[in-house]
């Protein structure tokens, strides 16, 4: 699995509930061929990643077939989400100190 791409969004709480703050993450997702992940329409993971007084994480992740949207009712194997955690822990912290420049 290889994460080529993603966009990033900051999520209000309009109840002011929640703890935290909170973004959504749409990454976008090469596999091979032979893997069970693999669609013709492509592949997405959306993952909520929260970043709160317990720390940073995700919260929740779907996937998605890139081209229709439709969700996908598949997990990741623990490699695959620690890849997912990783690459979004660091385009996160890059984030925030390119908006604190």
């Amino acid at each position: 699995m290889k994460i080529t791409g993603y966009t990033v969004e900051q999520l209000e709480d309009p109840t002011g509930i929640l703890q935290g703050e909170r973004y959504e993450y749409l990454l976008e997702v090469e596999v091979p061929e032979d893997d069970e992940l693999h669609t013709e329409n492509g592949l997405l993971i959306k993952a909520i990643y929260v970043v709160d007084e317990r720390g940073a994480r995700i919260a929740q992740y779907y996937l998605m077939e890139q081209s229709t949207e439709k969700y996908l009712d598949f997990e990741l194997e623990e490699e695959e989400e620690e890849l997912i955690t990783t690459y979004i822990a660091k385009h996160h912290d890059e984030e925030e100190s390119e908006s604190v420049q």
